[in-house]
């Protein structure tokens, strides 16, 4: 059985949280939770907290035993991007892209 947890417009950029995403695939839960708390980037505190409500789905709505559990995906995707403006040259104005991401972990216990 699979078990799903969505985080949305997080405030990061998926190419600096991808690698991360990578590392934990395939781990079991609670490999994935230490990676995740031990790690400096910022992309690790998304990363446990989504980890985190994935189990806690899985406990709740499904009545799975959490240490059987492993993490099948974790998958960072581009989200929208907010669009801001600096001030440049001559009263110009610079566009400036804050990338934002969703993060998508699919646990399981086979």
């Amino acid at each position: 059985m699979e078990v799903k947890a969505i985080s949305r417009n997080l405030r990061i950029s998926v190419r600096k949280a991808r690698p991360l995403a990578r590392r934990i695939q395939g781990l079991p839960l609670a490999d994935a939770l230490a990676v995740a708390d031990f790690s400096p980037l910022k992309a690790a505190r998304f990363l446990a907290c989504t980890l985190r409500s994935a189990a806690a789905n899985a406990r709740n709505n499904n009545n799975l035993d959490i240490e059987t559990l492993k993490v099948k995906t974790a998958v960072f995707d581009e989200g929208t991007r907010m669009k801001r403006y600096w001030c440049g040259a001559r009263g110009s104005a610079k566009p400036i892209q804050k990338k934002l991401s969703h993060l998508t972990v699919v646990l399981t216990n086979e």
